[in-house]
């Protein structure tokens, strides 16, 4: 097996490992450029759950806030609602991306 397809399928993998640092890793260590166009696309893939993430806890914290200030009486159905919605849809996009990279993974080793 090549040390390129190798280096490539790593990177995809590195969603369990270090999401962040070996996909960088790879984009400056190597000089091949399909390998570093893998590196690339799993870097971006890893840093989607992060995005997402920051939003929707962003979303329930300003849910959260807007309810208690305008609306005393307010009992959080709202907030739980939000919230349940946010995560349910962060896991979701996250565990998609999972699969995404490990077929991306085996797509690259065959």
């Amino acid at each position: 097996m090549e040390n390129q397809k190798v280096l490539s399928a790593f990177s995809y993998l590195s969603v369990f490992i270090a999401p962040f640092v070996v996909p960088l890793v790879v984009y400056f260590v190597s000089k091949d450029s399909e390998v570093k166009r893998h590196s690339i696309r799993a870097l971006i893939s890893h840093l989607i759950p992060l995005v997402l993430g920051i939003i929707f806890f962003s979303i329930s914290i300003f849910s959260s806030m807007s309810l208690n200030t305008f609306d005393p009486s307010s009992n959080g159905n709202t907030f739980i609602i939000i919230w349940f919605a946010s995560f349910a849809i962060y896991l979701l996009v996250s565990l998609g991306i999972v699969i995404w990279n490990i077929v991306q993974a085996v797509r690259v080793i065959r």
